[in-house]
């Protein structure tokens, strides 16, 4: 459990260090060029770590159905949004506000699903992030 953890932590530091670098790009450019440079890099980046390792497209690919791709411009937008608030709303009530979000959805879409969950735990830990980010606000 505790490489699960660790890999979880380091995925985390890495979001807030590709927001804060997207960020800083976006205030020189724009957030949809930000986010545009952000995803031609990156797609690079797999594109060579796909043709390395191989399975780069999967048999069955094509048959999948259409929402399949849907994450790709959500993604997008995810980027172009974190570039454009955190030179607005700083990092730490960007961070706040995107994990409300997910928190948000992620309850929703566990009850849509039937999936078993404690909502009274689930509703405080937004609470809790919640209070974080009007402690934020406080001066």
């Amino acid at each position: 459990m505790i490489l699960p953890i660790f890999f979880a932590l380091t995925a985390g530091a890495l979001v807030s260090l590709s927001r804060q670098i997207n960020g800083r790009l976006a205030l020189s450019t724009a957030p949809l060029i930000a986010s545009f440079w952000n995803h031609l890099v990156g797609f690079v980046a797999l594109s060579v770590l796909g043709l390395i390792i191989g399975g780069l497209v999967p048999p069955g690919a094509a048959d999948a159905p259409w929402h399949a791709y849907v994450g790709g411009p959500i993604g997008v937008v995810f980027v172009a949004a974190g570039s454009w608030l955190i030179a607005r709303i700083g990092a730490a009530n960007t961070a706040l506000l995107v994990i409300s979000g997910q928190m948000v959805s992620g309850v929703a879409l566990d009850l849509l699903r039937n999936v078993p969950t404690t909502l009274w735990a689930s509703s405080l830990g937004v609470v809790l992030i919640l209070a974080g980010m009007a402690l934020t606000q406080r001066r």
